[in-house]
């Protein structure tokens, strides 16, 4: 990972230190099951070969139409998971005051929550999501139960968080993280209600920041990714608006709005991040790969490599420790390039070690891995 002179000259000046800022995280929630498929068993427990790649699994699979096959999940843990809950874990491990809106269990809390909803007050709507993560060296498979999330809707908000209580939770956030629109399917709605009813009746703030991450949208039809951008759009009139993407949903935005797609090279992401902010009007968009991330302002773009590893520990997550670094570096007053970077060393640290990092086990990473170049 090269690392600027400008970023350590920054990060020498100033300070990565998001502590105190009111954040608020929703809306999805999701008891995460990490699972490893099953190759060659040699004994019991985790005496066994993995299937190691999801194009081996892939054939796996293709070789049994027609046929049968068994093929075995062993169980590694259960975690918290979701967009939502590891953005906010994270944001609590970088020093900022976070609240929470989302599935974390109705009418009583899910086991696997109960820590993280008493640290961050939580207001739960409704039981979370099941995933069961297939962990890969090249990727993973999210395999989810989402039907609880049919039941969050605008007005389930309301009466469950009360109507003047959500409304000061917005008022008072410097920043508002919105996630996983792909798999909560009211979620549009949601987004335009708050847009309409609430956002024109905050007072003013000019540091007042929403952060959206689609999640995913293959799923979803190219009128509703539409229609949501539209609605996203909407927020700039009232907060500095961050749109993060990974690179396939980059991808997937570009098809919607008939703009042109590219690599992952240095060019194209950069590219690819300012067109999609031109289009929306938005402050500022994202675009991270798994070994560089890139944004757009209306300042220009940039581009920084990632301390990428070949041997993670985990790796779901590591697109929300990504998300959870970039706005608490831009909320401490970072530079976006000096943003990308401590945000790539955020998911970095979390892949190596399964732990959310602090701002200084953040910083400590970006020394260690970062070659200087000047």
């Amino acid at each position: 990972m090269q690392v600027s002179k400008d970023i350590i000259d920054e990060l020498n000046q100033k300070s990565f230190n998001p502590a105190g800022m009111n954040s608020v995280v929703g809306l999805d929630g999701f008891v995460d099951k990490i699972v490893t498929p099953v190759d060659k068993r040699h004994g019991l427990n985790d005496n066994f070969d993995p299937i190691d790649t999801i194009d081996a699994l892939g054939s796996r699979i293709s070789a049994a139409a027609g046929k049968s096959a068994n093929i075995e999940l062993f169980p590694r843990f259960d975690k918290l998971g979701g967009n939502g809950p590891i953005m906010a874990n994270a944001h609590l491990s970088l020093g900022l005051n976070v609240r929470y809106v989302g599935a974390l269990g109705h009418p009583t809390i899910d086991p696997v929550f109960k820590d993280f909803a008493n640290k961050t007050n939580a207001v739960s709507l409704t039981n979370p999501g099941i995933t069961t993560a297939l962990e890969f060296k090249d990727g993973k498979l999210m395999l989810g139960n989402t039907s609880s999330l049919e039941e969050i809707d605008y007005s389930r908000i309301l009466s469950v968080a009360g109507e003047g209580a959500f409304i000061d939770m917005l008022a008072k956030a410097k920043i508002v993280s919105i996630v996983n629109w792909t798999m909560i399917p009211k979620m549009t709605s949601i987004l335009l209600e708050i847009v309409e009813r609430i956002m024109p009746n905050l007072p003013p703030a000019d540091t007042r920041n929403f952060f959206f991450d689609l999640t995913d949208p293959a799923k979803r039809s190219t009128e509703d990714l539409r229609e949501v951008l539209q609605v996203i759009s909407r927020y700039q009139a009232h907060a500095e608006v961050t749109l993060g993407l990974n690179y396939n949903e980059s991808l997937q935005v570009c098809q919607t709005l008939g703009l042109q797609e590219g690599d992952k090279d240095k060019d194209s992401l950069c590219r690819i991040a300012t067109d999609i902010r031109r289009k929306l009007g938005i402050s500022c968009v994202v675009v991270h790969p798994t070994e560089s991330a890139s944004c757009a302002t209306k300042d220009g773009s940039w581009w920084s490599e990632g301390p990428f590893t070949e041997n993670p520990k985990i790796t779901t997550g590591a697109g929300d420790h990504f998300n959870a670094g970039f706005t608490s570096a831009r909320l401490s007053g970072l530079s976006p390039l000096t943003s990308l970077a401590l945000a790539t060393c955020t998911s970095g640290h979390y892949v190596r070690t399964a732990q959310s990092p602090s701002t200084s086990q953040v910083i400590s990473l970006l020394k260690e891995v970062g070659q200087i170049n000047s």
